[in-house]
């Protein structure tokens, strides 16, 4: 064998192992990422901790959740609209975000932000029971809740 074929082989051979590196680092770090994300999903804490600040959001009709996240996000009250999307997907209150005007509060979760603007099935027989059509038996840890459209239904 000449040293021209031998040069060929170690050349060969480490840029096989250059290229089996950054596979296992690319995998790595993909995993690294998954992991993080999936953890964020059922843990991800509140913006503050304490009392926070109140935020004023309005949902109009026909909004995603992943469009209502990223109103949320650039309103200071998540992190990522795509965690606030799959944790909506997650939760009890998929498709069930309804239209109004809301406060909510840099210390409250993604989970209490959707028990505020949503409604479950069950829900809904507490509120027909409430005459006076105030909207404050709905209220969730300290929030004002839902301030408008409790005739959507």
């Amino acid at each position: 064998m000449d040293t021209k074929h031998m040069v060929g082989a170690v050349f060969g051979t480490i840029l096989k192992v250059a290229c089996a590196a950054i596979v296992i680092v690319f995998v790595y770090k993909g995993a690294l990422f998954a992991y993080d994300f999936g953890y964020r999903i059922f843990t991800e804490p509140a913006m503050t901790e304490g009392e926070g600040r109140d935020v004023t959001v309005e949902i109009t009709m026909g909004r995603s959740a992943l469009q209502i996240g990223e109103m949320l996000e650039g309103k200071g009250l998540i992190r990522d609209s795509k965690l606030f999307y799959i944790q909506n997907l997650f939760s009890d209150y998929k498709d069930a975000l309804k239209p109004g005007t809301y406060v909510l509060n840099t210390s409250m979760k993604a989970d209490e932000m959707m028990q505020v603007m949503g409604v479950l099935p069950e829900s809904g027989e507490e509120e027909d029971g409430n005459s006076d059509g105030s909207s404050e038996g709905g209220m969730q840890q300290g929030t004002e809740g839902s301030i408008a459209n409790e005739a959507e239904g």
